[in-house]
């Protein structure tokens, strides 16, 4: 039983690792982001409310965020494990998570951190709005989602790094060999923790 969470700013392909992550650890991939914008296109009542937030580069706020994590992580899918990816963002967030995570009974094992220049990030950014046309990827909305990443969710990163569970991976180059680096560093890193 894994439970990871995958951590890093805008661009910094946590969506691409996730996927290979999940499937080394053979844990289901939570996003919050792609449940995000599932429900915009769907326009349900929480699509409705999160596209304010998403399409001016916004957080949605921790009470929707919460609720729609909350009752994710009791699906049976998720008992063995699972990748979080997304949440939390902020230090709230964060307590949120332990608070959940306690109540069912466990805790996360490990959280990666994906690093990469501003500048590549951006550049990043460029491409995968041109080959997915998200509405949501201008550079001011990036810029945006940047500032907030260095103003809240480091906070999230500095936390998980003082309780000893942040494992931090170079996240420029290759996605490839960006995924073959992120799995031995989980790996050595569980390994050490669970005393292997």
């Amino acid at each position: 039983m894994t439970r990871l969470l995958i951590i890093g700013p805008p661009g910094s392909g946590k969506g691409t690792q996730a996927e290979h992550l999940a499937r080394h650890f053979n844990v289901p991939a939570v996003s919050t982001g792609d449940i995000f914008r599932s429900n915009v296109s769907r326009e349900t009542v929480l699509g409705v409310q999160a596209a304010e937030y998403l399409d001016g580069g916004r957080f949605v706020p921790d009470q929707l965020t919460n609720a729609l994590v909350r009752d994710r992580l009791q699906d049976r899918d998720l008992q063995a494990g699972f990748l979080l990816d997304g949440y939390p963002r902020t230090v709230p967030q964060a307590a949120e998570l332990d608070s959940i995570l306690a109540s069912l009974g466990t805790a996360l094992d490990a959280v990666l951190e994906l690093r990469a220049p501003d500048a590549e990030l951006e550049q990043r950014m460029h491409r995968r709005a041109q080959d997915q046309g998200r509405s949501d990827d201008t550079v001011e909305v990036f810029r945006h989602r940047l500032k907030l990443y260095r103003t809240q969710t480091h906070e999230v990163v500095s936390g998980y790094a003082g309780r000893g569970i942040l494992v931090s991976v170079d996240g420029t180059g290759e996605p490839g060999a960006i995924t073959a680096l992120a799995i031995t560093a989980v790996e050595n890193f569980l390994a050490t923790s669970r005393g292997a």
